[in-house]
């Protein structure tokens, strides 16, 4: 079984990658998807989360504010990196279950979409790893128009994440997305 590494960074296009290995019927595990699970009312995420950063990050159903809890983080790193160590076991495991569970029902390669590819080290677990890269204006002018953002806000988002310049020499293939039709280039076979 092969497992392909793809990241990315906010409002490169990584999700447009994602849907395209989708739709040619290879499997998917997306860790967006998989954070979004741990942290559900109730869940040990969802406990860990809620004791870390109080009740005011609650919706009135109980649910985790998810777009509060981002404003949080993403204005303060130190909150931020609270957040992932407090979700990287729950994320972590998750995925290695979704991973198992696709094995087990044959599938041949496996798609880990994961934005913390390599700050979550699980780029030692996949091979080809591809990033998906954007020029750094274009970026800015996506998110903004993506999430109705102004621009300082945007580019308070894309500095809260790893560089994608820096993610670029990690990667086995790249894939050019600022002009919104992807090309890539391959450093190495997939």
């Amino acid at each position: 079984m092969r497992i392909v590494g793809l990241t990315g960074g906010i409002a490169s296009g990584k999700s447009t990658v994602s849907n395209l290995f989708k739709s040619h019927g290879v499997p998917v595990v997306d860790a967006d998807l998989v954070a979004h699970d741990v942290i559900r009312k109730g869940t040990g995420g969802w406990k860990k989360v809620v004791a870390a950063f109080g009740n005011d990050i609650l919706l009135e159903n109980g649910e985790i504010d998810r777009a509060c809890l981002g404003q949080i983080v993403f204005s303060d790193s130190t909150k931020r990196q609270l957040l992932n160590r407090l979700l990287a076991p729950y994320i972590s495991s998750d995925i290695f279950w979704e991973v198992m569970k696709l094995w087990l029902k044959g599938s041949k390669v496996i798609v880990l979409d994961i934005p913390l590819l390599f700050e979550a080290k699980m780029d030692k677990w996949t091979a080809p790893i591809i990033v998906v890269w954007v020029d750094p204006e274009t970026q800015v002018q996506r998110l903004m128009a993506r999430d109705g953002i102004p621009e300082e806000q945007a580019r308070n988002k894309i500095n809260a994440q790893t560089a994608l310049d820096w993610k670029k020499t990690k990667a086995d293939i790249v894939i050019n997305n600022s002009d919104g039709i992807l090309h890539w280039r391959a450093y190495s076979q997939v």
